[in-house]
């Protein structure tokens, strides 16, 4: 801190526009304040770098080209092992447990799992060279294979999402082509089935122009299908109505809490599956809801295209070996 005897000073020097201290006496006033001058190495000028000439400049540009080259077909060569591996396994497990469309197949494939989920989820993809009337049957024939499956297993639960809600707008439709590849699994007497959709009317055991028989024995299916805007869009729906039913004084902020949240979205949209099996190459759930997955198991076989028994299988035996410790 500056003394009050310098202080008292430098005014006087200030008041006197400069005349009351020479030069020299200004420098010794404030010479103690001053940081420490620099050494003499600080003093000599950095040298310097000198620009690469255009050779080396070149060579050092191969070089790293070179590098990025080697890593590159490095991970090319891995990720082409990796599929082939993949791709061979699967070869294995569709020769190996390959269902012959038998229901008693599917169920000895099965019958050692300790558990079974209630409630199957999975996610397929319109394909978008096939956004046509051929990509649309593609997609309701791989939703009957899985509802195939699901009834020979006794899975009484599938919800499918498809991101643009195409099938929300067949469902009489979908209903039709699930009948007909029941009837090839299970012959004449087939499981009840019921087609729906979030906000939608429900197709029960109608509609359909197969010949044949529902049987109750036979078990009951129930198919719900899911879009993008059954996820984020009704948390947002439903915040907003909580919101104004907390101004309007028809609900107290202390009355929402998570148990209202979660049976408000199982009432209007669904309850948590069990299990969620995602059929494509890579972990994208492309706006799956989110409130549903906190506990769900979510199985996805590397390097897979397409909807095969085996991963369906392969999901069935993960989910019987996984722990459910529920976040502790």
């Amino acid at each position: 801190m500056v003394a009050s005897r310098e202080t008292n000073i430098y005014r006087q020097d200030a008041r006197s526009k400069g005349t009351f201290l020479s030069p020299k006496q200004r420098e010794d006033l404030l010479k103690p304040y001053l940081p420490a001058p620099p050494t003499g190495r600080s003093l000599i000028p950095a040298a310097r770098k000198r620009p690469l000439q255009p050779i080396q400049a070149f060579l050092k540009q191969q070089l790293h080209l070179l590098v990025f080259f080697i890593i590159h077909t490095l991970f090319s060569v891995y990720i082409r092992i990796r599929q082939t591996y993949h791709i061979l396994l699967d070869r294995v497990f569709a020769i190996l447990y390959y269902h012959h469309r038998a229901p008693e197949l599917i169920r000895q494939d099965v019958k050692n799992l300790s558990r079974m989920p209630e409630h199957l989820s999975v996610i397929l993809e319109l394909k978008g060279e096939d956004r046509g009337i051929v990509g649309l049957e593609a997609l309701m024939d791989e939703v009957a294979e899985i509802s195939a499956w699901c009834s020979c297993v006794g899975i009484p639960m599938l919800s499918v999402y498809e991101r643009t809600g195409i099938l929300k707008a067949y469902i009489p439709t979908t209903h039709r082509t699930v009948t007909k590849k029941l009837h090839n699994y299970f012959g004449r007497y087939i499981p009840s089935l019921q087609v729906r959709a979030p906000h939608v009317p429900s197709y029960l055991n109608g509609g359909s122009s197969e010949e044949g028989s529902v049987s109750m024995s036979s078990g009951h299916l129930s198919i719900l299908l899911l879009s993008a805007e059954d996820g984020r869009s009704t948390l947002v729906d439903l915040t907003k109505t909580l919101a104004e039913m907390s101004q309007r004084k028809k609900l107290s902020p202390n009355d929402i809490s998570l148990d209202l949240v979660d049976a408000e979205i199982t009432e209007s949209v669904m309850g948590e599956p069990d299990l969620l099996v995602l059929f494509g190459p890579s972990v994208e759930l492309q706006g799956y809801p989110p409130w549903q997955v906190r506990l769900t198991e979510i199985y996805h076989m590397q390097d897979n295209t397409g909807v095969g028994y085996q991963v369906f299988l392969r999901a069935l035996y993960k989910y019987a070996k996984a722990q459910m410790r529920l976040g502790r």
